[in-house]
């Protein structure tokens, strides 16, 4: 008795059906992570399943393929007699403002630093570039470990002209945002500031250092900051830890 012929339309139905239920799990992850980060959930607990389903008109499956999601990112765990509960914070950088660590997180707790080098080297030929100076120049080297309340938050480079910023070898590294001593060294604000934002995979040593896994992706903010002449001073290249941080501003269209 020949085999029953199952018509090639219905493998291709349930593939596109799992992947329409894949899209909108990813949809409702997304809506509930930025209710997570701006505090929507202020006891730190999610609604039941059968809430988000209602609130959110989707499928208990849908629902459990988000959280799925969500627990993966590490942001919320599953707690017996509990529910679903947040377990991990994200602390707000504002890309719209020029700000030292401290100054921008200065409501969510105490930043210290690490000072993990510091001293004057020959600079490679794009730092030099950058920092509008002659190849090889010496320039101040400094990189630093940041911590919010003990917490390893990022891995900061920086480079500086050593006359300006061989005046900070002198100083408190350790609990001041170089920003604002910049600013006293020379005697007044800063100006502006060129940045790049991207996500890498940490390497070994900023893995370790940052005690991230090894291979995971970390926010990579490189930020050549000038003073009011428009002369650079400072070319950073700040690894964050993508699961302790995020990045927001306002952007206004202006016509043209």
């Amino acid at each position: 008795m020949p085999a029953e012929r199952i018509p090639a339309s219905l493998p291709v139905a349930a593939a596109r059906r799992r992947r329409l239920r894949a899209d909108q799990a990813r949809q409702l992850a997304d809506l509930l992570r930025h209710q997570i980060l701006s505090g929507g959930f202020p006891r730190g607990v999610l609604p039941l399943e059968d809430v988000i389903a209602a609130d959110y008109r989707a499928s208990r499956n849908t629902v459990r393929q988000a959280l799925d999601l969500l627990r993966v990112e590490q942001l919320v765990e599953r707690k017996a007699g509990v529910g679903t509960v947040v377990v991990c914070e994200k602390y707000p950088h504002r890309l719209d403002r020029l700000q030292g660590l401290a100054e921008t997180l200065h409501e969510h707790g105490r930043v210290t630093n690490e000072v993990r080098t510091v001293g004057p080297v020959s600079a490679p030929g794009p730092v030099a570039h950058r920092l509008g100076l002659p190849d090889h120049t010496d320039v101040l080297c400094i990189e630093r470990l940041r911590r919010l309340d003990g917490l390893p938050l990022s891995l900061d480079l920086s480079y500086l002209p050593m006359d300006v910023g061989g005046d900070l070898l002198g100083c408190d590294l350790e609990n001041t945002d170089v920003f604002r001593l910049l600013e006293t060294l020379t005697g007044g604000p800063l100006g502006h500031a060129e940045i790049t934002l991207e996500a890498v995979n940490a390497d070994a040593h900023s893995a370790a250092v940052l005690e991230a896994p090894r291979g995971s992706a970390v926010l990579m903010l490189e930020r050549l900051t000038h003073l009011p002449d428009g002369r650079p001073v400072d070319l950073e290249f700040i690894r964050f830890r993508g699961d302790r941080i995020t990045m927001s501003g306002v952007l206004r269209r202006h016509s043209v």
